[in-house]
């Protein structure tokens, strides 16, 4: 009876050891897109951390093979156990990206829970069977396989999250049809759409009633989302964010949105480890175009030498805009960009030329402006009504948005870093005057080119920053071998294990100076 009583007191904690490795590898699998091929190439990257969550599981087999039967070994088995669990279970608020337990995720788990309910049939069986010392094996074997038994679940659930999906999406593209009056516009690049999307809407608010997609609501699913909740027949004007990490993933979001105008934004090798190359994803953004009818309409960044190559080639109205390109339509002149903001002037196509001020930092910001302006100069909006709405932009959370705090001017750029995004953040680092601070744990998810990438990145940063702080020794090592490239002080090139630790050896630099920390790119929970 003691023995049986043992037993089940082992099976309950590593229960509650398996719960707290299945949540743990769920939220990475939810950060992942429910992708098997991302979570296991996540897998490959972290095997170490990976194995260090595990590691309470694996020291607790010999523990238990050693004591077999006593009552002390009970002890140190829980114990371990239970760090395994505690240490796995997301905590609200401690993640940058908190868990959420959606319906598909109660489906995974029911899936899940009965995968390790067979295991753990397996082990009562052995449990009343008395079969000895090896009784735990079965869910051991369970716990320590809980990643794949996770992808597995994904697999097993995949018809019925299909028939799910397609009739939420279907419902969405009925909304949409069942609004002839709306106008839809697409936006996608490999970055700069999220502010295009933010500034656009104010722009077009200004004497029109529009919806935009909220937050990173950009895929097929998170457009279904968006429309079957929000989008109603008062909207005049459907701004729609278009995001993609593969081939195809544009189509599928205009096939629900069905744009009548689009707005590239931007081409560059962001989301490379998915798309696999640059041709994909030219393929891709171009999927926008391929939506438009006919007679749509395509605004495009000049700027940009493969849209200024690709985009007449479409056989849709193009209009163009940007602030290097001689050939834009719409091209800010003039230019100021400080600290305090930006102001330009715009010549637009009948020849009136309008003063604008934004409180936006960087020239980034302002390229963006110019496509939302010739967005709102096509639709009609009044040019006094332009100059009043820019007015009031105000830069998006956590791309170029300048905080005053108490350490100084802080630059939060650290949304979705790219080889373009981050020089640009640079050169707007560079236009401040003071002590100017890089912190940044560098870029990823550029496949192939990562390594080179972060390298150049540092080559750029060295010479724009006074000092510079990598976040994460083993991800930062391209970024610190670019910065060693150069003549930069290597007592002002820091490695820090992680923002907080980043941010106190800011605090601690010494300066009379006013400080200008930039954070540029902060890397989500699943790296």
């Amino acid at each position: 009876m003691i023995t049986v009583i043992y037993q089940g007191v082992i099976t309950a904690i590593s229960t509650l050891a398996f719960i707290g490795l299945m949540l743990y590898y769920m939220h990475m699998f939810q950060l992942n897109s429910y992708a098997a091929d991302e979570q296991l190439r996540w897998m490959k990257h972290n095997y170490n951390s990976l194995l260090g969550r595990s590691m309470g599981v694996i020291l607790s087999i010999p523990l238990l093979a050693l004591f077999g039967m006593h009552w002390y070994g009970v002890a140190p088995a829980a114990l371990l156990l239970w760090l395994t669990f505690s240490g796995n279970r997301p905590r609200k608020g401690m993640a940058k990206k908190d868990f959420a337990v959606t319906k598909r995720v109660k489906r995974m788990m029911i899936t899940v829970f009965i995968i390790y309910a067979i295991f753990l049939a397996w082990q009562i069986v052995q449990i009343v069977g008395g079969t000895g010392r090896d009784f735990f094996f079965p869910t051991f074997c369970c716990l320590l396989m809980t990643p794949f038994v996770i992808i597995a679940a994904n697999v097993i659930n995949r018809p019925m999250e299909k028939r799910i999906n397609r009739k939420f999406i279907n419902e969405a593209k009925h909304i949409v049809a069942e609004m002839p009056a709306l106008t839809t516009i697409g936006i996608t690049g490999s970055y700069g759409k999220t502010s295009m999307k933010h500034f656009v809407t104010k722009l077009l608010a200004a004497d029109r009633n529009v919806y935009m997609t909220p937050g990173n609501f950009n895929t097929e699913l998170g457009v279904t989302i968006a429309v079957r909740r929000d989008l109603k027949p008062l909207h005049e004007v459907f701004v729609c964010e278009m995001g993609a990490r593969r081939v195809g993933e544009i189509k599928a979001v205009c096939d629900i949105a069905k744009p009548t105008y689009g707005i590239l934004t931007s081409i560059g090798p962001q989301h490379l480890e998915t798309f696999g190359s640059m041709e994909n994803i030219i393929h891709t953004k171009f999927e926008l175009a391929d939506a438009l009818p006919q007679d749509g309409t395509l605004f495009v960044n000049f700027d940009d030498a493969i849209l200024r190559e690709q985009a007449p080639k479409t056989g849709r109205k193009i209009i163009s805009y940007g602030l290097t390109c001689e050939e834009a339509t719409y091209r800010p002149q003039n230019l100021c960009c400080t600290a305090r903001g930006s102001e330009f002037d715009m010549t637009f196509p009948d020849g009136e030329t309008i003063h604008f001020t934004a409180q936006v930092i960087g020239t980034h910001n302002v390229l963006n402006l110019a496509g939302a302006l010739a967005v709102a100069d096509t639709f009609g909006v009044p040019r006094q009504h332009m100059a009043a709405q820019v007015k009031r932009v105000e830069s998006v959370a956590h791309r170029l948005q300048m905080k005053q705090t108490g350490r100084g001017i802080l630059i939060d750029d650290a949304y979705n870093s790219n080889p373009v995004g981050a020089k640009a953040a640079l050169d707007t680092l560079a236009m401040f005057d003071g002590m100017k601070i890089l912190i940044t744990p560098g870029m990823v998810e550029l496949g192939e080119k990562q390594e080179e990438l972060n390298r150049i990145f540092g080559r750029q940063a060295a010479e724009k920053a006074d000092v510079i702080i990598l976040i994460g020794k083993r991800q930062t090592e391209p970024i610190y071998a670019g910065v060693c490239d150069t003549d930069f002080p290597k007592d002002k090139l820091f490695v820090a294990g992680d923002l907080q630790e980043g941010l106190s050896i800011a605090d601690g630099i010494k300066t009379d100076a006013q400080k200008i920390i930039l954070l540029e790119n902060d890397l989500p929970d699943n790296y």
